[in-house]
């Protein structure tokens, strides 16, 4: 059987939750546009929300299909080949997926915080580029490096990443 793959993804788009449409552009990293959307289901009132999504991974597969086999005669020798059909499909390899997270809302993303998540990064040796407080593409591509060994790929900051990287405070359990 011949297999040959060729691989596609479909669409990609990242969302956060509370901008105005500004658009962010930069170099490193495809563009990311901020729009206001509505929060997931169950979130809390006041809170912002990204949205990532992953594209399908479409896989378009050849394959060779044996019709008929040969027709070999009792002294080895092949009387007929065999028949074979060549059929081409596309496969779903990897499901469209969304995932939704909280990130610091639009008010919080100040030219001073954007400063600070650079030199975090700076300091991490992922954010190589000039601290000026802008959420350019450098900027973006150093918080998908940091934060997609911890299972987001997004060049929008998490609440969570700002939270280990020592940005924003952590809410302490009134009970405890």
């Amino acid at each position: 059987m011949i297999r040959v793959t060729m691989m596609s993804l479909l669409g990609c788009a990242l969302l956060t939750g509370c901008g105005g449409g500004v658009p962010l552009t930069g170099g490193a990293e495809p563009e990311v546009v901020q729009m206001l959307q509505t929060a997931p289901p169950g979130a809390d009132p006041g809170t912002c929300w990204g949205k990532d999504v992953s594209p399908a991974v479409i896989e378009t597969v050849t394959e060779q299909i044996m019709l008929q086999p040969a027709e070999i005669l009792a002294d080895g020798s092949i009387a007929a080949p065999a028949i074979y059909k060549t059929e081409t499909r596309q496969a779903i390899v990897k499901e469209r997926r969304e995932t939704w997270f909280e990130t610091p809302c639009a008010a919080d993303l100040t030219p001073e915080f954007n400063a600070s998540v650079q030199r975090a990064l700076k300091v991490r040796g992922l954010y190589r580029g000039p601290v000026h407080g802008q959420l350019d593409g450098l900027t973006r591509a150093a918080i998908r490096a940091y934060q997609k060994p911890q299972g987001l790929d997004s060049g929008i900051l998490s609440l969570a990443a700002a939270r280990k990287l020592g940005l924003v405070a952590v809410a302490l359990d009134p009970a405890g």
